[in-house]
């Protein structure tokens, strides 16, 4: 006969519950002191066989772990370098902070302060409105002209402020053919159970706007140094990697470069992924097809309502004109500062080299300087009474203190901060030694298999993250394989940010998913497609089109070689201090 089963004393329940609770609510907490601990015989290790590269090595672990997981809030997470780096002998506290606001970190701002001044005026609803009528306004013409205005908005300002922009227009496109019975919005109840009190879950239709919004903001972010942070992330670590390269990462040449393939070909791909799997492209017998078949045949009132809704906006204003203006002037300055194809103005100017973001700074103090209309011209040499309010200028100090994200400037200057460390203290040589099994294989097999590698990592965490970590590794690979950095570098910047698999890949993800709510499995089915397109014609444009832009990658060029052995002195002579 079984013995009897003891029942669990109610303390034993309780203390049990308890700890549950702790663990998943204050887990953060928790990580945040084991993770240190743990690597601790890491850091012993390092100091008691002078090894600086394992000294860093721990930093880098802790970091990256922490960025993973975010025990702690990304940005703080960033400032681990200011503690750490003078304390381990690497780099002097003035040398890191400089890291922090670098002139790609201005440049990233400036971008994003002309980004929200454009937001500011309601310019971009202008824009959206304007084109999505000109493209036609049938639900498949209608993506298109979602996905064309995200896509080049995020080509000048950030794919994130591209994607917050183009949410509320699609939403409200999509009221409009809800509330005119065009196509359904929403799901039902018996194709997506709802939970009381939980939104509706929108249509495969519907979400389609959203997801075309997003992917097309982060390919055409991938299209200028400006569009995404890991584009900066590129060049700030390629340029403090090697500051004698001969291959500068000009605005011209990286578009040049992401353009054709990894912008407008991918575009196309992405639109008729979505069409075909969303919009029912081929199958108009089936009922998404015939619903939209009926939508077709209605875009006439669609046409009126967009119509009405630009009517009502009324004529463009002196401030959106400025706008415009200073937008203009900017992309034009960031082209003919240094071209290459004909003498740029900063060549022309009797100074010191004049980096990009001097440019996009004179930009973003015309905003302020500039008034949002002249009717003061008429108080001049009027007589009272006058005006007593003062003027408004293009942009406002307080909108840009309350909406920016300035914590992306620890994220960035970390990174860049925690590459050169990495670079001051071997780790990435350490690295780069320990995969020297790849110089065996064929370049092309390597980097596919880096490609790879990195979409994996950013599909799980920030891809500004897995840039900041995997960058300086492969540049110190592509001296050990004697390829041109750029070759390896610049492919696997760009395939950090075309991952489109979970809200976490990439910011525009994220951002749709809380605006529309949309669940993560929804996101990963339509994010398939689209993200083998971004893997195939990276690696095809990396061998092909990217030569031609790019013809010294064919080589490892001869300041390579001066710099690589320079490197090993160069490195000794850092840390004569460490080893005493």
């Amino acid at each position: 006969m079984a013995e009897p089963i003891e029942p669990v004393p109610n303390e034993k329940i309780s203390a049990g519950r308890g700890m549950g609770k702790c663990c998943r609510f204050h887990w953060r907490g928790k990580l945040t002191v084991i993770v240190p601990l743990i690597l601790l015989p890491m850091l012993i290790h390092g100091y008691t066989s002078d090894l600086p590269e394992i000294v860093c090595l721990y930093l880098l672990v802790i970091m990256a772990i922490f960025w993973i997981t975010e025990a702690i809030p990304l940005y703080l997470t960033s400032l681990f370098p200011i503690m750490f780096l003078p304390v381990a002998n690497f780099l002097s506290s003035d040398d890191v902070a400089k890291h922090y606001f670098s002139g790609t970190v201005v440049m990233f701002y400036g971008g994003l302060v002309v980004a929200l001044a454009i937001e500011y005026c309601n310019l971009h609803q202008r824009i959206a409105l304007k084109t999505i009528i000109l493209v036609g306004c049938s639900p498949r013409r209608l993506l298109c002209g979602c996905m064309l205005v995200s896509s080049f908005m995020s080509l000048w300002i950030s794919n994130s402020a591209g994607t917050a922009m183009m949410c509320p227009i699609v939403k409200a496109v999509l009221n409009e053919m809800e509330s005119e019975k065009i196509f359904d919005v929403f799901m039902t109840q018996e194709e997506e159970p709802m939970e009381e009190g939980e939104p509706a879950h929108l249509s495969k239709v519907a979400m389609s706007f959203y997801f075309g919004v997003a992917y097309s903001a982060t390919v055409g972010g991938c299209g200028t140094l400006i569009g995404t942070g890991t584009n900066l992330v590129f060049k700030g670590i390629y340029e403090n990697t090697f500051p004698s390269s001969k291959e500068e990462i000009s605005f011209p040449l990286f578009m040049a470069y992401t353009v054709p393939l990894v912008v407008i070909v991918n575009m196309i791909c992405i639109y008729f992924s979505l069409l075909i799997t969303h919009m029912a492209l081929f199958r108009s017998g089936s009922k998404t097809g015939q619903a939209l078949k009926k939508a077709t045949d209605n875009k006439d009132q669609v046409e009126v309502v967009l119509r009405q809704r630009l009517k009502s906006m009324g004529p463009m204003s002196c401030h959106e004109i400025q706008v415009v203006i200073v937008f203009t002037l900017m992309i034009l300055l960031l082209f003919t500062r240094k071209p290459g194809v004909f003498t740029g103005w900063s060549s022309l100017i009797d100074a010191k080299p004049v980096g990009t973001s001097s440019t996009v700074c004179f930009c973003v103090i015309l905003l302020f300087a500039l008034p949002t209309q002249y009717t003061f011209f008429k108080y001049c040499c009027g007589k009272a009474p006058f005006p007593a309010r003062t003027i408004d200028s293009l942009l406002s100090w307080d909108f840009l203190h309350r909406t920016c994200p300035w914590g992306l400037c620890f994220l960035l200057g970390g990174g860049f901060a925690l590459a050169e460390a990495c670079k001051v203290s071997g780790v990435t040589k350490y690295i780069a030694n320990s995969m020297s099994f790849a110089s065996k294989m064929p370049l092309v097999s390597v980097l596919l298999i880096l490609l790879m590698f990195t979409l994996f990592c950013s599909a799980f965490t920030s891809n500004v993250v897995v840039a900041n970590i995997v960058l300086p590794i492969y540049c110190e690979l592509a001296f050990h394989m004697e390829v041109h950095p750029l070759l390896l570098t610049l492919p696997t910047c760009l395939i950090t940010s075309l991952v489109f698999l979970l809200p976490v890949s990439t910011p525009p993800n994220a951002i749709i998913c809380g605006y529309a709510h949309i669940k993560s499995k929804y996101l990963m089915r339509a994010g398939l497609l689209p993200t083998f397109w971004g893997l195939l014609l990276v690696f095809v444009n990396s061998i092909s089109w990217g030569m031609v832009v790019i013809p010294e990658m064919k080589s490892f060029p001869d300041w390579a070689k001066e710099y690589k052995n320079k490197t090993r002195g160069h490195i000794i002579d850092k840390l004569t201090l460490y080893d005493t």
